[in-house]
């Protein structure tokens, strides 16, 4: 028997989501410090067939965490341990912000999906910076094969105006590049006013040069530069910014992020209602996601990297979207319904599936 899902159901369905979130996150961190994750490490490592090079990186596995869940960079090393191929942390802005009012993240527990309008609650790009350096040592140090990989996502700050939006992205990028793997421009949340205007073409054109010039200058080596799209755009706005990220020579795109839409769902009419504005993330999202990732590997170059999110709960998700032209998939929803052993559990599928 499974205990995670008894404790899910028992324990933090009966919790406030973001509570939850922020016990069971801790619950990882605190094992990790007292160096339980160490000691279980091999238990959870990915095997080595698994490992593969993308965008000149070595992954340890496919397999890897969205941004979203590890917002300030307080628990990569801990994620790690426990199976995570690479972690993605952010949202990261150039000022810190608490984000949007509580109550903000929702469970649609028939569904294995969550709606949030967190708004890239993060303690800016200053402060983090000193815990990705620290993360990126410590793994350096404690895997002495192929370690797992730091992604660092990057957004808007709400205040800044959409037209000085390209100087806050700087300002991240300034901090936090030379410590990243490799750098995210998030344009595609739904919940910082206006930011999915950035992913107009005209706007995303001096964004995405300016962030990866930048990105290599003060690194000294070339960073890896993606964006991060929203499953909302229509295909004809897909191509052009397939268009756009060959035109610059991007390394990659992740597809996808949140959907404002609310088609399919399970969960009761009025509670969605309810509920309100926010990214639906988890189960639903699953053929979309799938739609814009074949679409976008029909249009980019073989060596353009692509990272499928969205509706990933299991091995079986996870080689779909390889098989459909992904480089590297994503995960995040699923984990709050599977737990602390769901990274190991599709690791290990992988290597039945594959």
């Amino acid at each position: 028997m499974r205990l995670y899902p008894l404790v899910f159901k028992h324990v933090f369905t009966k919790m406030d989501p973001e509570q939850a979130h922020h016990f069971a996150f801790n619950a990882i961190k605190i094992a990790q410090r007292a160096g339980l994750t160490k000691l279980t490490r091999k238990f959870f490592a990915p095997a080595p067939q698994l490992k593969r090079t993308v965008m000149g990186i070595d992954f340890p596995s496919p397999f890897g965490l969205a941004a979203g869940f590890d917002k300030g960079a307080t628990g990569i090393v801990a994620l790690s341990d426990i199976g995570f191929g690479h972690v993605e942390i952010g949202t990261i802005t150039g000022q810190p912000q608490p984000g949007n009012p509580q109550p903000r993240l929702f469970r649609l527990v028939d569904d294995r999906a969550v709606i949030n309008r967190m708004g890239f609650n993060n303690e800016g790009a200053e402060r983090v910076t000193a815990r990705v350096a620290n993360a990126r040592q410590s793994l350096k140090a404690d895997y002495s094969d192929t370690r797992p990989v730091i992604g660092v996502n990057i957004g808007k700050t709400k205040v800044v105006e959409l037209e000085d939006a390209v100087g806050d992205y700087l300002a991240s990028t300034r901090q936090l590049a030379i410590h990243a793997d490799y750098l995210v421009v998030n344009v595609s949340s739904p919940n910082t006013p206006g930011l999915r205007l950035l992913q107009s073409v005209e706007s995303l054109r001096p964004l995405l040069t300016q962030v990866g010039e930048l990105a290599d200058n003060v690194s000294g080596r070339h960073i890896p530069l993606l964006v991060k799209i929203a499953p909302d755009l229509s295909d004809e706005d897909v191509a052009e910014v397939a268009q756009l990220a060959t035109e610059l020579k991007l390394d990659g795109i992740i597809a996808t992020n949140t959907t404002i839409g609310r088609d399919g769902l399970k969960s009761d009419d009025a509670k969605v209602q309810e509920i309100g504005a926010g990214g639906l993330s988890g189960a639903p999202l699953k053929q979309r996601s799938l739609q814009v990732l074949r679409q976008l590997r029909s249009l980019v170059p073989e060596d353009m990297a692509l990272i499928a999110v969205g509706g990933v709960e299991n091995a079986q998700d996870v080689k779909d979207r390889l098989d459909a032209g992904a480089n590297l998939v994503q995960g995040y929803t699923a984990f709050l319904y599977e737990g602390p052993f769901w990274a190991r559990s599709i690791n290990k599928g992988l290597e039945r599936l594959l």
